[in-house]
């Protein structure tokens, strides 16, 4: 598993500062003073890559749409498919009503 390759005490001081924000306005300005704005961009298209591959979106539209890479989505579909299936949990909180599609092996 990759996750075995980023865990570690400051990876963990990471994830419970994350875990410990309480708002979207902390969360803002905790990542405002973190990362780039690139890098929180990034972050951002990649999520809804994610989403928009899981509503079943070709390539062409999310490309178009998010601005994204054909690398990019690629490597988002391979972890939809073969990951640590926390792209489909995070966004089966965020769209709890929406059915997504399963996606087909490559």
């Amino acid at each position: 598993m990759q996750v075995d390759k980023i865990r570690g005490a400051q990876t963990d001081q990471l994830i419970e500062a994350i875990l410990a924000l309480k708002d979207k306005e902390e969360a803002y300005r905790f990542f405002d003073d973190l990362c780039t704005i690139s890098e929180i961009q990034s972050l951002s298209q990649r999520l809804e890559v994610a989403h928009m591959l899981r509503m079943k979106k070709t390539y062409e539209k999310i490309k178009n749409e998010t601005g994204a890479s054909t690398a990019t989505i690629s490597r988002v579909r391979r972890c939809l498919n073969y990951g640590n299936d926390g792209y489909d949990e995070m966004l089966g909180r965020l769209y709890p009503d929406e059915k997504p599609f399963e996606l087909p092996k490559e």
